[in-house]
């Protein structure tokens, strides 16, 4: 119940674990997410 009803922003990783599927991981844990984006490190 950490994230029940916090805003979270999410940068995910190209290569790694995308934005979208982090947010829908938070999502089930109650978080309101705010932005979800997936960027290119390198």
């Amino acid at each position: 119940m950490l994230l029940k009803d916090k805003k979270v922003i999410i940068i995910g990783d190209r290569d790694g674990i995308p934005g979208p599927a982090i947010a829908q991981c938070v999502q089930t844990a109650g978080a309101d997410v705010v932005f979800s984006s997936t960027e290119c490190f390198v």
